[in-house]
C-alpha cells in the first residue's frame, strides 16, 4: 500500500499520543517512508502542528463527539484531531482537507469511522465560530497549554508568561553555526547572498547565523528544518557515508545539505542560545574538559571549534546517542575521547585526573524549547519537575569533586522553572563551602538570583538558563 502523508502522520501521531513516544522519535522512524519531499512536510507539518494547538484541539472533541471513542481508536482520535488543524491553521480548501482525512480511515482500514469522521468534520466546519467561542472560555483550551504548565509559568515569570506562551505556539528560526576554524561568519554569510538565502547575524554569538526563512526554495521543497534541534543526528545522511549513497538517494534526502558549507563541515544547526555555552565557560589553552551529559554533541563540537583543549571527554548514558555525538563529530572533522557512562557515577569513568572546566547540560523539563518541541506540553507532567530537579542535584554534587581548584562549571537548562535553575543553585551553594558564583557580566536575558535567564523567543532564541559555579583555592594555614 502506498503511504500518504496523512496516513504517516497518523501513525506518527498515535504513538505520540496514545503511546507517549517522542515526537522527534517517531518522525525518525516513519518519515522516511515517504519518497516525496512535499508529503514530507505535509506530515511534519500535521504532526507539529496537532501537538502545538493539541489543548485546543482536544477541547472541541467532546462537543463534536456524542460518546468518546474507545482506547483501541486512538488512531481515529487522532485523525479527527488532525482533520481540525488542516481547517484551523493550515491553508488547504476545507473540502479538500476533509476529504483527505476522511480518506486516511479506508487506508487504516476502519471504514466503520469513514462516516464518523466526515460528519464531525463537516460539523465543524458549520459551526466553527461559535464551538470557538465556546471552548476558548477556557485559558488552558485558548492559549494551547495544559493548565499545570500555565499555572508553573504564572508562578515563576508573573510579568513575562504571556509572552513566554506566545513563543511556546509560535513557529522556530532556523540558526546555524559557523565552524570558525574552517571559515570566518562573514565569508559564510556572503556565500548565503550568493545563493540568494537571506540571513543575519544571530545577536550575542560570534559564529551564529539566523536564516529569514527556515525552507528557503534551495532546501528543495523539504522539511521544516528549524524543528529538528540538530539536523545532523535527526535522520540526516553524515558526509563520511555520502560517497557510499548515489545521486538519487542523496536527492532523496535535500534539506539542510543544500545549504552552503554544511556537508563540508563548515556549519552547523544550533540556537542562538546554546552558542553562549562555548564563549561562557572560558576554557584556558591545553586545559582538561569535562562534558558531562554531551550528546548529540552541539556544544561539544562548539567547545573544539573554539578552543585548543588538551583532553575533551564527552559523556552520554545511552549508547545510540553516543553514536549521535560521534557522528557529529566526524562530521566536522573534530575529535574527543567520548565513553558511555552515567556522569553520576565518577567512581565508574574517572581515572582520578581532575577537570580545569565543566561543562554540565543536565537533562531538564525542557520548557524553553516547547516551540521546537511541542510534544512537551502533553508528554511533560509535573511530577517530572521533581525528578529532574533530583537528578540535577546529583549530577552537581557528583561531579564537583572532579574539578581543580579555580576550576569552573558552568551549568545549563533549556528550562524555564525556578526548580531547575537558580533554586538548584542556591541549593547547592549552601551545601558547598568551596563553591562560589560567578556573576555573568553579559547583555542577554534575565538576571536570577543565580545566573541568568534567556526567555522562549528573547532575540529570537530559545529559552536557556545559565550559571558559572567556581572552586574556591584552599588557604594555607
Amino acid at each position: 500500500m502506498k503511504m500518504d502523508a496523512r496516513h504517516i502522520a497518523t501513525q506518527i501521531l498515535t504513538q505520540v499520543i496514545g503511546e507517549r513516544h517522542s515526537l522527534s522519535d517517531s518522525l525518525d522512524n516513519y518519515l522516511p517512508r515517504l519518497d516525496d519531499r512535499r508529503d514530507r512536510a505535509l506530515a511534519q507539518a500535521l504532526c507539529y502542528g496537532v501537538l502545538r494547538w493539541l489543548p485546543r484541539l482536544q477541547a472541541l472533541l467532546p462537543l463534536l463527539l456524542r460518546k468518546p471513542l474507545k482506547a483501541k481508536d486512538c488512531d481515529i482520535q487522532v485523525l479527527l484531531l488532525m482533520g481540525l488543524y488542516q481547517q484551523l491553521y493550515l491553508r488547504i480548501p476545507p473540502h479538500a482537507a476533509i476529504a483527505a482525512t476522511v480518506e486516511v480511515t479506508r487506508t487504516l482500514k476502519k471504514t466503520w469511522a469513514t462516516g464518523l469522521v466526515n460528519a464531525v468534520l463537516r460539523h465543524f466546519q458549520r459551526k466553527r465560530d461559535a464551538l470557538l467561542t465556546a471552548i476558548d472560555s477556557e485559558p488552558s483550551a485558548k492559549l494551547a497549554h495544559p493548565p499545570w504548565l500555565l499555572k508553573h509559568l504564572q508562578r515563576d515569570w508573573a510579568k513575562e508568561w504571556e509572552r513566554i506562551v506566545e513563543a511556546n505556539n509560535a513557529h522556530p528560526p532556523l540558526t546555524l553555526r559557523v565552524n570558525t576554524r574552517s571559515k570566518s561568519r562573514d565569508t559564510l554569510l556572503e556565500h548565503f547572498r550568493e545563493a540568494n538565502i537571506a540571513a543575519a547575524p544571530t545577536p550575542y554569538t560570534t559564529c551564529g547565523i539566523t536564516l529569514e526563512s527556515p525552507t528557503h526554495p534551495l532546501l528543495k521543497g523539504e522539511i521544516d528544518l528549524s524543528q529538528k534541534e540538530d539536523l545532523s543526528q535527526k535522520g540526516e545522511v553524515p558526509p563520511f557515508i555520502k560517497k557510499e549513497m548515489g545521486e538519487k538517494e542523496m536527492g532523496k534526502m535535500g534539506g539542510i545539505y543544500n545549504l552552503p558549507g554544511f556537508a563540508q563541515g563548515w556549519i552547523s544547526v544550533q540556537d542562538g542560545a546554546a552558542q553562549l555555552a562555548a564563549e561562557l565557560l572560558d576554557v584556558p589553552t591545553g586545559a582538561r574538559v569535562l562534558d558531562a551529559c554531551a550528546a548529540p554533541g552541539g556544544k561539544t563540537a562548539h567547545l573544539l571549534e573554539h578552543y585548543d583543549i588538551s583532553l575533551l571527554l564527552a559523556l552520554d548514558n545511552q549508547p545510540a546517542r553516543i553514536d549521535k555525538l560521534a557522528e557529529t563529530l566526524r562530521r566536522l572533522h573534530l575529535s574527543a575521547e567520548q565513553r558511555c557512562a552515567d556522569a553520576s557515577l565518577p567512581e565508574t569513568w574517572w581515572d582520578g585526573s581532575p577537570f580545569d572546566r565543566i561543562l554540565l547540560d543536565v537533562p531538564c523539563s525542557g520548557s524553553g524549547v516547547i516551540r521546537r518541541h511541542p510534544d512537551i506540553k502533553y508528554l511533560r507532567q509535573p511530577s517530572d519537575i521533581t525528578r529532574l530537579a533530583a537528578q540535577q542535584k546529583r549530577l552537581l554534587e557528583a561531579l564537583w569533586p572532579l574539578l581543580k581548584q579555580g576550576g569552573k562549571l558552568l551549568y545549563i537548562t533549556c528550562s524555564v522553572f525556578v526548580e531547575e535553575n537558580h533554586l538548584q543553585i542556591q541549593d547547592f551553594l549552601a551545601t558547598q563551602p568551596d563553591a562560589c558564583e560567578m556573576k555573568l557580566a553579559v547583555e542577554w536575558g534575565h538576571a536570577l538570583p543565580y545566573g541568568r535567564q534567556i526567555l522562549p523567543g528573547e532575540s529570537d532564541m530559545d529559552g536557556f538558563s545559565y550559571a558559572c559555579l567556581s572552586k574556591k583555592n584552599r588557604v594555607r594555614g
